[in-house]
This record gives structure tokens, sequence and C-alpha cells, in this order.
């Protein structure tokens, strides 16, 4: 296998090929939105996300869809539960229910609208932002144990272990010279999840956010606004606690205790759970490089990522695992 990226496919067979600036703004007028002609895209590489204003000066957040990720239902169910979280007062960017609707279809692909949220990064070194931090996402989880996702995936050793491995494997994305160095690498990587998740034992699964990460925050003097529910599933509550910590263990360990102390102002954390945060860590490494790979039909895949499926970058894949595997049995982070 070559050192160089798959070649960008033809632009009439790539996804969101059709979605012009006037297919765009024909869209909106479809559901009696008034568009100025005035539109900023906004950062997303799975979806097509647009700034759009209006003809009363206002303006709006309009969401296309990637065709064939998700199913209307699981959307659908992705919608039920941020306006759920809205209406118990937690602050969640919910999108527009228009003609009794929130997801719609003008050709292909569908989309939503979203009110537009101001709002900064979170600073998250800062004591006082993990613990508001914390609070809500205790509020937040209070609400997704009320009941269960029936459409949404849940995060496991499958769907986010297994599931994009075998992918790489059978589209043979990796160097002849590293493919099995890699697959025996990600093979001992799951055995330390799958013990992760046995030392953990049977704990409580509910909905979540799913990706909560700096990114996908917004803080306001309000405090923070959660933004983009793509990935929301069914997991383990410490999947949206681990991403906001960063730094050597130590630093690890104090922030956590920040998040935990406004965190269970509202909820219990099970302690087994931290047993699966080098594991999660570890499934969201294999499920990246899966998920790069079945996005490089998508041109904008291929400009933002061009080190993507070099034989360094399979490299530097290969030791960041190798990393996880002692990681994965130390003990826990104690609070």
């Amino acid at each position: 296998m070559s050192d160089n990226p798959p070649a960008t496919p033809a632009a009439s067979d790539t996804p969101f090929s059709t979605l012009t600036p006037d297919a765009l703004l024909d869209a909106l007028v479809a559901v009696g939105l008034e568009p100025d002609g005035r539109l900023l895209g906004l950062n997303s590489f799975e979806n097509r996300v647009y700034l759009v204003w209006l003809d009363d000066g206002s303006s709006r957040v309009v969401k296309f869809y990637r065709s064939g990720r998700w199913s209307d239902a699981a959307i659908l169910e992705e919608h039920a539960f941020v306006q759920e979280l809205v209406a118990h007062e937690i602050p969640a960017v919910a999108p527009l229910c228009i003609d009794g609707r929130t997801l719609h279809r003008f050709g292909d692909p569908r989309f939503a609208v979203f009110p537009r949220q101001g709002g900064r990064g979170p600073e998250f070194e800062q004591p006082e932002t993990l613990l508001r931090m914390g609070r809500v996402l205790g509020r937040l989880h209070a609400v997704g144990a009320l009941r269960p996702f029936q459409e949404r995936r849940r995060l496991d050793v499958h769907s986010f272990g297994e599931a994009p491995s075998d992918y790489l494997y059978e589209e043979r994305f990796l160097p002849d010279e590293l493919e099995d160095v890699y697959f025996g690498v990600v093979e001992q990587v799951l055995e330390g999840v799958r013990y992760a998740f046995d030392r953990a034992g049977g704990v409580a699964q509910l909905r979540l956010h799913g990706d909560c990460h700096a990114g996908n925050v917004l803080w306001t003097p309000q405090g923070p606004h959660f933004v983009d529910f793509d990935d929301a599933c069914t997991g383990p509550a410490v999947q949206d606690l681990w991403m906001l910590l960063s730094g050597d263990r130590a630093e690890q360990q104090r922030q956590l205790g920040e998040v935990l102390s406004g965190y269970e102002d509202f909820r219990e954390f099970d302690r087994r759970e931290l047993h699966l945060i080098e594991a999660l860590r570890s499934l969201r490494l294999i499920h990246y490089a899966g998920w790069l790979a079945r996005r490089y039909d998508d041109p904008a895949f291929v400009q933002a990522f061009p080190w993507f499926n070099t034989v360094r970058y399979w490299q530097e894949r290969i030791l960041e695992l190798r990393e996880q595997i002692p990681l994965m049995a130390e003990a826990p982070l104690v609070v």
C-alpha cells in the first residue's frame, strides 16, 4: 500500500454534492423561513452546518445530516431527548419545531433548524468551570436516566472497538507492513477494555450527550450550554465526564474531584465507573480511525485530514494504542 491517501472521488459522487447555496436557501424557504442570502459555514465534518441570516435581521443555525448515518427515527429520538432536557430547564440547544416537525426534507439531505446560541469556549482548567459543568451534567444525567433510548446506538466494545477495527481490516486501509502490528495491538487494547468493563461491573446505562468535549459546550455568564447531540447514545455516565479532564494523573484527579463535587449535588456517581476512563479513551482512539476511514469519500475529509492513511499516521496510532495498555491496568483515579 502506498503512503498516499486515497484519491478524491468525483464531485458528483460525494456526500452533500447537491447542497449548493441555492439549494440550502430554497430548503429554508420551503419551511417558511425568509433568508436574506447571507450564510456562513460553521465547523463540522460529519454534517454540514451553516449560520444563516433572515430578512428580519435575526439568524438561525441549520444542520444538514449526512445521508445514511442515522435513520429518521434515531434523529428524532435525539431531538426529543434535547427537547426533554430543555423542558427540565437544562441549558441545551434544541431544534426548532416548525409546522409540528423538527426534522425536514427538501430533496436530500435531511435538515433541522436551531436557534443561534452565543457563547465562548469553556475554560476547563478553572475549578469553578468544572464545578458548574458537574452540576449541569448531574442534572442532564438525572433526566437521561428517566427512560432509555430505543433507536440510538450503545457505547460498548463492539460498536466503538470491534466494528471500526473490522472495517479497517475489511477495506485494507493499513499499509501491508503495518497491518499485522496494528490489529495485534488493537486486540490487546480491546482485551484491556473488556477487563476494565469487567472490573467496573454492571454499571448503570443511561442516555448521554456522548461527545462532551470543549467544542460542544458554549460558555456564557449563566454557565454552560450544550450543543450538537449528534453522538447521543446509551452508555455509562463517566463517558460525559472523562473528556473534561487533562494533564497528568494528579491534575486529572483534582479536576475530577471538582466535577464530581458539582455532579453529586444532583445525582449520585458510581465510583466503579472510574475503572472505565482509560478504556473509554482507548475505544475513542480506535473509533476515530474507523470514522476517518468511513468518511474518506468526502473531499472535506481529504482536505482537513491530509495526513490520514499515511504510514506515519498508522505508526503513531500504534504507539498511541500501546501506551493505553498499561494505563488501563493501573488503579483508577481516586476521588
